[in-house]
This record gives structure tokens, C-alpha cells and sequence, in this order.
């Protein structure tokens, strides 16, 4: 038997032998009639490419293994094989586990040495690296200190965030990044580079081409607001013809990286500011169409074809993903939207250290949560309104159920809230949002959360939800006033047929709204709450025209009778003209600070305080009659 053993222990080494001498042969730089072959980074990737499938792709029957070999050496290939399939879905431990075989395979395959590597990239001669270059090099090297916050401490550290006049000749503002910019950060931090740091930059660059997105693959990891590709630029069909040629040469602005193509077009949002990395591209439409058809497949959402020429998904780590392709859009062009859930806070939203009565917006959405009020998140894109909202589900009881309905799921209160009951839904091809809402009120759900509001038949759900179907509601929207989202909302009753007459479909939004916090973003990126504003229905205001009559009758003072006597008609000739609400603002934003402006009315006050615990109502009356004084509004 000793003999069978050892026969089978050399069948095994000359088969790994062999493997090894093939790799090594397709290897660049490996043995072709005596001479060494300097690599390049295009056939590290394809012996990379030949490599890993050769790996996962063998027999390992036919290799003759023991039992124990066998298993250790199947468990490495699915391993691998499943990195391989969520290494690309925003999975960062895959993403470094297949980088950490490549770095195996480069090595022990005699791809690259200490001897080779500069020839790959030129890293001890400045003048010959690319602006790219220097970038992927300086990313590396602040990732060694910063981690993930790399890019924001590199953006902070130098001012890139900072208005620029290059765009359209100087005639213009814009936020973006030269490559002008990353040679003078550079010259000025002059980096050194190990090896080991050499090599792993090689990596990241096989990787990015291999499995990985291009020139956004570090990018989209890194502790951003989003990235986006493809959004600005001229398509390969307008560069086609001679009249947008002549325009792109008389547009060139002086730093002219791109050339102006869509293909070149890389922009990342940041602390609300969008801005364009002019240095860096894709380098070819194929490339970016190739990002764009990997970008979104996590979960197999479906196949992007000209019939159905937009994809919205989500990734692994709970990034929003939206992919559209031509006819829908002019070129191929993707949004990825991150969210930094473990920094996730009211305070650092709203920059508590920075803005004077930050406070008073932070508890007054406690109470509002608290106090079970259905309130509308409004602002436009990027104000911050899907990152409010899921701050403010903090506030929310624990002993309430969660049922969310989104398009796409983004709001990830499972991550952030992992032990409450809390259960998202999202429309399909074949699950619209109204079925949808329609099932959450057979799930014993008690606050109904929505993600987006953004159909008439979701709005239509949202409205009639907010009276029977749960405790209360919390929505986001892109209306611009009060007034806006009621009127907004009364049209997608009416036009979905759930009301004929335009006045009771108003009454009916009116009297379900209580509160509106409307989100605003400045032209530097810093976001805020612009206003609180309490929605009064005018019509349920009979205790205060009553309340209005007796004082009327008590005041001996003139100009007190004559207030009291304009407010009573005012309310009259409101209800008179059709007027079915009142938009009250109970904070605003004013000069860089956050003022009580009139305090809740006292109905909604008493319907708050009874939703609340006896302790948090003691609370939440003190907070009023503090900032707001304890007369009634």
C-alpha cells in the first residue's frame, strides 16, 4: 500500500506541476524560447482571465487528489466561484477575495516581479504617468490611512469641492475636478511606493477591467453621497456629425481631458454637490456600456433591452442603482446613490454643530414621530428627503409594525433597525405599487412608511391609508409648499377616479396631512429643513370660531375687538371662497439658524400628547410652552 501511495503523491505533483508550467507559459513574461516578455496590462488580464477559468473550470477528478485534497481543493473553487458572482453586486469582502487571488496569481505565476512592475505603470517616472495614474495612486495611498474615507478626506484636505469658472470658457460656475488639479496634488505629496503597494495597485486596475466597473469601481466604495456615468458629453452620434464636431472644438474649455464625450463623463455627488471629475473616463463607449450592464444585476432583476430601456435595483450593500439605455436616453448612463447608514442621525443631517437651534427641528420631529402625526418629507432630488425619513423611523415607538413600500428598496430599515418589526415592499413587472400598498393592510402593520410617492394610484393608496389602514403614515415628495402637495395630491384622486368633485378631494388630503417638512439644499451642498409647517383643516375649525366669538363678547379693549372681529372673518371668507386649509409654518429656517415661528394649534397638540406615553406628553408640553410660550395658537 506504501507504494500506491506514493505513486499516487507524484501523479499529484507533476499534475500540479504541469498547471503550474502551463500558467506560467501564458503567463507575461513567462519562458517563450529562452527570452523574458515584458507585460503589459491588457495580457495581465487576459492570462488572469485564462487563469481563473482554468481554475474553476478543471476536473478535479482528473487530477487524481486524495479524499481530504479533493474536498479542500473543491471548496477553494466554489468559494472563489461565488466571489466571482457578487464580487461586482457591492459585496467588499468578495471584491477582496477575488483581489487577493489575483495579487496569488500574478505573483506565483512569475506575472510580475519588482524587476517588471514599472513597466506597467511607470511609478518612479512622474512625467510619464497619466492623470489617471496619479489618482489611482494617490487613492491608494490615502485608503492606507483613511480607509473608506479616503476620497472625502483627499477632497477636503486640498478644496476640490470648491466652485470653479473653467466650463464654456470661464462663463460659467460648476464643481469639478481637474486633471491639472491631481498633478499639482501630486507634485505636492510626492508619494512613495513599496512593492507591495505597486502590486496592488497592478491589481485594482486587472481587477476593474476583469470583474470590476472601470475607473468608478474604488470610487463607488468610497464614503460618497453617489457616482454617477454617462451624463454629460456628446454621444458617438453627435460627434458624428460635422456641425457638433466644429461645436465641441469652439466649446473646449482648457482643461479639455475629456474631449467632451459621453464616454468620458464621471461625475460623484458629494455632501450634496454634484461635481465632475474631468481627469478621469471610461475611455470608450463600450466600456461604459459594459458598466452599465453589470452595474445593476444584483438579485436578476431582469434584462435592460431596448424595450424595457431603464433598470431601477438596488446592490449588496444597499446602494441605489439606476441604469437607463438608448432610444429611452440619448446615450448609456448610470446613477448609483449611496447611503452612510452607520452614520445615520438626525444630528449630523441637519449639522448640529454648525447651525444655531438645530435642536428645535430635531425634537419637533421626534414628537411628531412620537405623537403618531402623518407627515410629508418634501424637497427636490438630492435634498436629502430618503435619508431623513429614515432617520426619523428612530422616533417611532418600538412597539409599532413597519410596513414600508418602495420602488426600488432603499431605505434598508432592517440594516438600521434590525429588531423591530419591520417587513418592505417593492413594485414589479407584474406588483404594482396599489396592490402593494393593498396587501400591507393585511399584514398587521401599524405605520405605513412610502418610500416615494411619486404615481396618482400610490398617492391615491396613500391617502385613503392614512385614514383606515394604519396608526399613521410617513411619505416623501417632491412637492415645493404645502399648498403644492395638497393640491398634487388631490389630482391623483381625482385622476385615478377615487373622487369626482375637486373640493371634497382637497378636504379629504387636507384633513389627512398634519405635518410637512420641506428639505432644501444650498448652491454649496449644505442641506437643511427650510420649514415645519402644520396643515389646519378650516372646516374643523369650529372650537376656534367659537373660541373667536367669546372673546369677542369679554374684550373691553377697541383694537382688540377689531383683531379678534378681522381674524373671525377672515376664517369666513375663507371657507367662503373654497379655501379648505391653512398652511402654518411652526419653524423656519432664517439667517443660518432655526426660529419657532407660531406654535401648533391645540387640537393637534391634544392629539399628540394622547398618542404619546404619559412621560413623553410631559416632555413635549414643556418643549412648547419653552420655545413657543403656553398661549394657544
Amino acid at each position: 500500500m506504501d507504494w500506491i501511495n506514493l505513486l499516487l503523491i507524484v501523479v499529484i505533483l507533476a499534475g500540479l506541476s504541469a498547471w503550474l508550467l502551463i500558467m506560467l507559459r501564458k503567463a507575461p513574461g513567462g519562458a517563450r524560447g529562452g527570452e523574458a516578455e515584458l507585460p503589459t496590462m491588457e495580457s495581465l488580464q487576459t492570462y488572469v482571465t485564462l487563469a481563473i477559468n482554468d481554475f474553476t473550470n478543471v476536473n478535479l477528478l482528473d487530477l487524481g487528489l486524495t479524499g481530504e485534497e479533493f474536498e479542500r481543493r473543491r471548496n477553494v473553487v466554489a468559494e472563489l466561484k461565488s466571489a466571482l458572482k457578487s464580487c461586482n453586486s457591492g459585496s467588499l469582502a468578495d471584491k477582496i477575495y477575488v483581489k487577493s487571488f489575483i495579487s496569488d496569481l500574478l505573483l506565483r505565476g512569475g506575472a510580475v516581479t519588482e524587476t517588471n512592475i514599472d513597466h506597467l505603470l511607470p511609478f518612479g517616472q512622474e512625467r510619464l504617468l497619466t492623470d489617471t495614474d496619479k489618482f489611482d495612486i494617490l487613492l491608494h495611498v490615502y485608503k492606507r490611512e483613511h480607509g473608506m474615507q479616503a476620497l472625502s478626506v483627499l477632497i477636503e484636505t486640498y478644496g476640490l469641492a470648491e466652485l470653479k469658472t473653467v466650463i464654456e470658457q470661464g462663463s460659467t460656475e460648476s464643481y469639478l475636478v481637474t486633471g491639472e488639479e491631481i498633478r499639482d496634488i501630486y507634485g505636492r505629496e510626492a508619494p512613495r511606493l513599496s512593492f507591495e503597494d505597486k502590486l496592488q495597485i497592478v491589481v485594482q486596475r486587472v481587477y476593474q477591467q476583469y470583474k470590476g466597473f472601470g475607473p468608478i469601481d474604488e470610487l463607488r466604495d468610497q464614503t460618497i453621497d453617489g457616482v454617477s456615468g454617462g451624463v454629460s458629453g456628446l454621444p458617438a452620434e453627435m460627434r458624428e456629425l460635422d456641425h457638433e464636431v466644429e461645436l465641441m472644438r469652439t466649446m473646449r474649455d482648457k482643461d479639455s481631458d475629456s474631449g467632451h464625450r459621453s464616454c468620458d463623463s464621471i461625475w460623484i455627488f458629494y455632501r450634496g454637490k454634484s461635481i465632475r471629475l474631468a481627469f478621469l473616463g471610461f475611455g470608450s463607449e463600450l466600456e461604459l456600456k459594459r458598466v452599465c450592464q453589470n452595474i445593476y444585476r444584483f438579485g436578476s432583476p431582469g434584462q435592460l433591452s431596448e424595450a424595457r430601456a431603464y433598470m431601477v435595483n438596488e446592490m449588496q450593500d444597499g446602494s441605489r442603482v439606476v441604469v437607463v439605455r438608448p432610444p429611452f436616453a440619448e446615450n448609456w448612463a448610470f446613477f448609483v446613490r449611496k447611503f452612510d447608514l452607520p452614520n445615520l442621525s438626525l444630528e449630523r443631517l441637519l449639522n448640529a454643530d454648525r447651525i444655531s437651534g438645530a435642536e428645535l427641528p430635531m425634537k419637533m420631529l421626534d414628537y411628531l414621530m412620537k405623537g403618531a402625526q402623518v407627515t410629508a418629507v418634501t424637497g427636490e432630488q438630492g435634498s436629502g428627503k430618503t435619508t431623513l425619513l429614515m432617520a426619523m423611523v428612530k422616533s417611532i415607538y418600538g412597539t409599532f409594525n413597519l410596513r414600508i413600500q418602495e420602488l426600488a428598496f432603499e431605505l434598508h430599515l432592517r440594516r438600521l433597525y434590525p429588531e423591530r418589526n419591520t417587513l418592505a415592499f417593492r413594485e414589479t413587472e407584474k406588483i404594482g405599487g396599489q396592490e402593494g400598498l393593498d396587501l400591507q393592510k393585511k399584514t398587521d402593520g401599524t405605520v405605513n412608511i412610502l418610500g416615494e410617492v411619486a404615481t396618482d394610484p400610490v398617492a391615491a393608496w396613500a391617502v385613503q391609508m392614512s385614514q383606515v389602514a394604519s396608526k399613521f403614515t410617513v411619505f416623501s415628495h417632491h412637492a415645493k409648499t404645502l399648498k403644492d402637495l395638497i393640491w398634487s395630491l388631490r389630482n391623483s384622486l381625482l385622476k385615478t377616479g377615487t373622487f369626482q368633485n375637486e373640493r371634497i378631494a382637497e378636504e379629504q388630503v387636507a384633513s389627512v396631512i398634519a405635518f410637512d417638512v420641506h428639505l432644501e439644499k444650498q448652491r454649496d451642498g449644505t442641506r437643511y429643513i427650510e420649514r415645519l409647517t402644520e396643515c389646519v383643516t378650516l372646516e374643523a375649525d369650529q372650537e376656534a370660531f367659537a373660541e373667536l366669538v367669546r372673546r369677542l363678547d369679554v374684550e373691553q379693549d377697541e383694537t382688540s375687538v377689531l383683531k379678534i372681529w378681522a381674524r373671525a372673518n377672515l376664517d369666513y371668507y375663507r371657507r367662503l371662497t373654497g379655501r379648505s386649509f391653512e398652511a402654518r409654518n411652526i419653524i423656519e429656517f432664517r439667517d443660518g439658524a432655526y426660529v419657532p415661528v407660531r406654535r401648533p394649534t391645540s387640537g393637534t397638540v391634544e392629539r399628540m400628547a394622547v398618542n404619546m406615553s404619559r412621560e413623553d406628553a410631559a416632555e413635549f408640553l414643556e418643549f412648547l410652552d419653552r420655545h413657543w410660550g403656553s398661549e394657544p395658537a
